[in-house]
Parts: structure tokens; C-alpha cells; sequence
């Protein structure tokens, strides 16, 4: 049976973990919080962008012979590169939130290379990017400090490399995935393709009577161009903030798991702490009661 000592520094090391567990799980609460206000204000602002973005490519797609004549919005049917944008968390301790990104982002990998297309791997947050380098995938660029900080500014910068070369020409293909936040329990992966836009949903009769906009022939380049600027750099950074409120919501969860899991280690070894004690009680007894025992 284990030595009385023993339980007890396992008992005294498990109370400890467990206070450590119960303070990061309050930690990512309050952080959970102001994410999720952060996630709703800004998962309205993207349904907008792509609504606005949707009418005005769908007016022009309805009413100009040929379609619209321009490169994000056509359909390119045998993409030779393409890059896969990821953002995975700079921190662990947030049960499978980053495994599943990476099992969708290997998934992907694994789809395009059977079709013989290059893949541009680009990655956010350390977690993901430090797998694919440890089993040696090749990474086109990575940044570590961006998913676990959303700023607008950087997310733009870093995105519009991908939007210029896809413009150029240079890439067939832009997909974002990460994973998002669904509601306090829930975690939902995003596998989004951004470039080229889908006009396959654009119904002419609805377009046409529903919409209020005007767009005139002169400005339908520029505007698309202005337009698809702000729509992938958007998703880029809404995909931030989504996954910053859904890697709190996993770690919460994560840190209310181990918390339970300490308590009930803690009760199991006061069990077996109070059984050694009660062995050794008796066995000193017997002890006592064999001396006496002997020296009639």
C-alpha cells in the first residue's frame, strides 16, 4: 500500500491543480464574455457585407450579357494553386479546439494533392502553425501573435497578399477555415471558401424587384474591386474574432472538466489515504497485542 506521505503530497499536488484549473476557467468566463459581445456585433456586420455584396454582384451578373467580367467572381474549373488560410489558437489547454482546425486544414491538404493542385498553406496562431512545422509541412507564411489579439489593421495586412495574388492571377483559390463560436457549450468549424465569390446563388426575378441599389456601367469595375476588398478582409478578420470567442468557450469547458476531474482524484486518494491509515492503525495494534502476547 502507498506510503502515507506519498497521498498526502499527491492529495496537496492535485488541490493545487485544481485551484489553478477553477482560476483559469473564471479567466476565460469574463474573457468569454466580452468576446461574444465582440462576435455577435461583428457576425451582423459580415452578414451585411455579404448581403451588399450579393445584390451588387447579382444585379450586375443578371444584367450584363456575359456575366460579370471579373476574376473573383468567375469560376475557375481547374485551379492550379490555391491557399489555405488557417487560424488555430497561440495557447493550448482548450480540450480538441485546435485539433479540429488542423484535422479540416490536413483534410483540404490531402483533397487538393490528389487533384494535383499546389496549396499555399498561410497560418494564424501558434498552435497550428508549430504542428505542420514539426511534421515538416511546407508553410508559405504563418504569423503567432494574431488570432489570440484581433486587430483589423494586421488582419488586413496579412490577408491582402492572398487578394492581389488571385487578382494576378498567381492563385485559383482562397479558403479560410477556423474554428467558430456556435454559443457557450459549442464550438462550430468553418471551412470557407472566400475566392472566387459564388454567384450560383443569384436569382435574377428576386434581385431585380427586391433591390433598391443603382449601379451604374462606369463604376460596376471599380466598385466590384472596392467591394471584394472589404469583403475578404472582413471575413479574414471576423474569423479572428470568431475563434477567439470559441477558443474561450473551449477553454472554459476544458478547465471546468479538470477542475471536476481534480475534485473527484481528490476525494478517490482521501479514500485511500484514510484506508492506509486505518492499515497502518491496525497493523501497529496487532503489533502491540502480539508483544503483549508474547511476554506471558
Amino acid at each position: 500500500m502507498a506510503n502515507l506521505k506519498d497521498i498526502q503530497r499527491q492529495i496537496k499536488s492535485v488541490s493545487n491543480t485544481q485551484k489553478t484549473t477553477r482560476a483559469m476557467k473564471l479567466v476565460s468566463t469574463a474573457k468569454l464574455r466580452r468576446a461574444e459581445e465582440l462576435a455577435k456585433r461583428s457576425r451582423l456586420y459580415a452578414q451585411k457585407m455579404n448581403q451588399v455584396i450579393a445584390e451588387i454582384a447579382g444585379r450586375i451578373e443578371c444584367s450584363k450579357i456575359g456575366g460579370i467580367d471579373n476574376r473573383c467572381f468567375t469560376k475557375i474549373e481547374n485551379p492550379k494553386i490555391v491557399d489555405i488560410v488557417f487560424v488555430t489558437a497561440d495557447k493550448g489547454l482548450c480540450g480538441g479546439f485546435n485539433i479540429q482546425t488542423i484535422k479540416a486544414v490536413k483534410k483540404l491538404l490531402k483533397e487538393y494533392k490528389e487533384q494535383n493542385v499546389k496549396v499555399r498553406l498561410r497560418g494564424i496562431g501558434k498552435k497550428g502553425v508549430e504542428f505542420f512545422k514539426y511534421n515538416e509541412v511546407e508553410m508559405f507564411d504563418s504569423v503567432i501573435d494574431l488570432s489570440s489579439k484581433p486587430d483589423k489593421e494586421r488582419s488586413d495586412k496579412f490577408i491582402t497578399t492572398s487578394v492581389e495574388d488571385y487578382k494576378d492571377g498567381k492563385i485559383d483559390g482562397l479558403h479560410i477555415i477556423y474554428n467558430g463560436f456556435k454559443n457557450m457549450m459549442t464550438q462550430e468549424l468553418h471551412v470557407n471558401k472566400i475566392l472566387p465569390v459564388d454567384t450560383q446563388s443569384f436569382d435574377c426575378k428576386q434581385t431585380q424587384h427586391s433591390s433598391m441599389l443603382e449601379v451604374e456601367a462606369e463604376d460596376e469595375e471599380h466598385m466590384l474591386d472596392s467591394l471584394v476588398n472589404k469583403y475578404v478582409g472582413y471575413s479574414m478578420y471576423y474569423s479572428l474574432i470568431d475563434s477567439v470567442a470559441a477558443e474561450h468557450s473551449a477553454r472554459m469547458q476544458a478547465m471546468d472538466t479538470a477542475t471536476n476531474n481534480a475534485k473527484d482524484m481528490v476525494k478517490s486518494l482521501n479514500v485511500q489515504f484514510n484506508k492506509a491509515r486505518q492499515a497502518a492503525i491496525t497493523t501497529e495494534l496487532i503489533e502491540i497485542i502480539s508483544g503483549v502476547e508474547s511476554m506471558k
